[in-house]
């Protein structure tokens, strides 16, 4: 029995394909390397004896052409597909993006609302100054022997 492939995975392997050639076509490598095989056809088809060639230079290299359009017509729909994959992948990023930066903004605006409650819950505190100067007041009583004023008790 022939096991049955997902069709996700075979997708999903195609799609690394067509981005592992869109990658390599736009290396200088490929540049260079498809530049030494059109050189090297021409030099074949003009430089070696008429039996050995292949393609003529007299009639513009029509094979040369051929394989070259040829390579052009795979290379367009290919990088096209690669291309598309890229784009899902921003649109999730972009995606991801827009979240995280809304959750970034709530918890921003969280706590702003929590150091302004902080600011307020500071202001209506007794600062230490204040805490002596009615320490001393009720000091100063306790030393004249005069009742607590505000409702505070003698000691």
């Amino acid at each position: 029995m022939i096991p049955r492939r997902n069709p996700l995975e075979q997708n999903d392997r195609f799609g690394r394909f067509t981005e592992w050639i869109a990658r390599a076509m736009g290396t200088p490598w490929f540049i260079l390397g498809l530049t030494v095989f059109v050189a090297a056809w021409m030099l074949w088809n003009t430089l070696l004896p008429n039996a050995w060639r292949f393609d003529s230079a007299a009639l513009g290299f029509i094979a040369l052409t051929l394989v070259l359009s040829l390579q052009a017509s795979y290379a367009a729909p290919l990088i096209l597909l690669a291309q598309n994959r890229q784009d899902d992948r921003d649109r999730v990023q972009i995606e991801q993006d827009r979240q995280r930066a809304e959750r970034n903004l709530a918890d921003t605006e969280y706590l702003a609302r929590e150091v302004v409650a902080l600011r307020l819950a500071v202001r209506d505190m007794a600062t230490k100054d204040f805490i002596r100067a009615e320490l001393r007041a009720l000091l100063e009583d306790l030393e004249k022997g005069e009742p607590a004023e505000n409702g505070r008790a003698r000691a």
